[in-house]
């Protein structure tokens, strides 16, 4: 079973990938990564994470360990993308991470999920970079991880499977060698509401979640510079149901006071350490509507 095109519909199947010897033994300056990341750490962290996942019961699938050498393939969300026809392999922009595609692309044959599509030649795309907005409209971020080759080939792709797309462009915030991708500044985490740092978000993202009615719920803009951008890297794992780092008590009571029920987790190792959150860390393989 597979099939995705929203945010925040019950999460039924994910794929994920736990931390390969790359990461544990990454060297964290070439790898950009922060002061917190403790390679001791991680397996206990992704561990706990994995665990509130199947206390939903959403079947969790283990992609190989072997990350060929990719620290950050621990992260699936970013190599690939999942629609209702399939799965699209996308073109990482961290030039650490090219190829990492190619591991996606062995885990859907492995288990009979088509590719309807690919990112080639000088395009550059990656999955953190697009949002469903609703199950026929897919907005997609230009910035250094996505490149405007990437957001054509994805806009083409979409179209053949009658998807709108809506592209933005991102702020420059702190540089080429840092991670912002879309889904650092907004999380969906119901059907109509929407977690965002407003400060960043463009303003015709902004007008396209007011045209379709968002609730948009503010982040602490203190909490998200202080996490690295992760404070509102929240898991949507039902309508109103989510998953966010520990730590951020007053982005995690914005989104109580709207009703949304918060489970947590530490990741100071792994997700502020490494630049990804518990989004960041799934590969949606099927989420159902209904």
């Amino acid at each position: 079973m597979y099939g995705v095109s929203s945010m925040t519909a019950a999460l039924k199947r994910v794929a994920v990938r736990r931390p390969g010897e790359s990461l544990l033994t990454a060297d964290a300056a070439l790898w950009h990564y922060g002061a917190s990341f403790n390679a001791a750490a991680v397996q206990t962290e992704h561990d706990t994470f994995i665990d509130l996942l199947q206390q939903q019961q959403i079947e969790v699938i283990n992609m190989d360990n072997d990350d060929h050498g990719i620290a950050d393939a621990v992260f699936t969300y970013d190599a690939s993308l999942l629609t209702p026809q399939g799965a699209v392999l996308m073109s990482p922009g961290k030039k650490l991470r090219q190829g990492e595609q190619q591991l996606h692309q062995d885990f859907y044959q492995q288990h009979t999920i088509p590719v309807i599509g690919r990112i080639t030649a000088q395009a550059t795309a990656e999955a953190g970079d697009t949002l469903w907005i609703d199950d026929s409209t897919l907005a997609i971020g230009r910035g250094f991880r996505t490149n405007q080759a990437g957001c054509d080939q994805i806009k083409d792709i979409m179209k053949s499977i009658n998807i709108t797309t809506r592209q933005y462009d991102l702020p420059y915030y702190q540089g080429q060698s840092a991670c912002l991708h879309l889904m650092s500044l907004i999380s969906l985490v119901d059907t109509r509401k929407a977690l965002i740092c407003a400060p960043l978000l463009p303003v015709g993202l902004y007008e396209l979640l007011q045209e379709y009615g968002y609730q948009l719920i503010e982040a602490s803009y203190e909490e998200f510079i202080r996490s690295g951008t992760l404070s509102t890297n929240v898991l949507a794992t039902a309508p109103g149901r989510c998953i966010m780092v520990d730590g951020f008590t007053d982005t995690k009571r914005a989104l109580q006071d709207a009703g949304i029920d918060v489970q947590i987790f530490s990741g100071d190792a792994l997700c502020i350490g490494c630049e990804g959150g518990p989004t960041c860390l799934t590969r949606p393989l099927y989420r159902h509507n209904g």
